[in-house]
């Protein structure tokens, strides 16, 4: 069994990847694998400095290339911190967002270009990318619903961004299924989460073989 794995849970706002990254993770060390449950922009201090001022919805202002390149900076300093020394250890790490939330939100939804994003992104990390990648598939008016109904989740800056950046969003991480069909699998997210969980277990389980 391989469970040196490193595997990123992808999806627009209020898909319920933190939840459920939550549940995996628990699974996963019932299982006795040593696993590694992290997020981005965050994971280590500097890259959670870099998240307030990426997040602060006051930050209304905020050109959406210095967005690309904080997101990269944040990134690069979170993997080569925490990442890749827990890849080299031998753990699997599982990751709240990657370089495809750059691609979709940035490179495609707000209009920079992905491969321009993409570029940005690798000076970050080099090219390397996740051995799989799930994504949580969910119409943007269900998400934003469900964000709104949750009264103590905190309300960042992408949050209020308009339904048809948020359809934009989900556009994007479609194109990307189709640019990288071997590497990321879709989930639908509009289920109970009890059927998510096994849905996204099942996929997990079946790339340690």
């Amino acid at each position: 069994m391989n469970c040196n794995l490193f595997i990123t849970f992808e999806g627009p706002e209020g898909a319920g990847k933190t939840t459920i990254i939550k549940k995996i993770a628990e699974r996963l060390a019932q299982e006795n694998i040593d696993v590694l449950a992290t997020r981005e922009p965050g994971g280590i201090e500097i890259a959670e400095k870099i998240r307030t001022i990426i997040l602060n919805p006051e930050h209304t202002a905020m050109d959406e290339r210095t967005e690309a390149l904080l997101y990269a900076a944040a990134r690069s300093q979170h993997y080569f911190e925490k990442v890749r020394p827990a890849l080299d250890a031998g753990k699997m790490v599982i990751c709240d967002r990657f370089i495809d939330s750059s691609l979709a939100y940035q490179g495609y939804a707000r209009g920079i270009g992905v491969d321009e994003v993409l570029s940005i992104n690798e000076f970050a990390i080099g090219k390397k990318l996740p051995d799989l990648t799930i994504l949580f598939d969910i119409s943007p008016e269900v998400g934003l619903a469900r964000i709104h109904a949750h009264g103590d989740r905190e309300v960042n800056r992408l949050d209020v961004e308009s339904l048809a950046f948020h359809q934009k969003v989900r556009e994007g991480y479609l194109q990307l299924v189709k640019r990288y069909p071997e590497r990321i699998r879709v989930v639908n997210a509009d289920q109970s989460m009890e059927h998510v969980v096994e849905d996204v277990w099942a996929i997990v389980y079946k790339a340690m073989q």
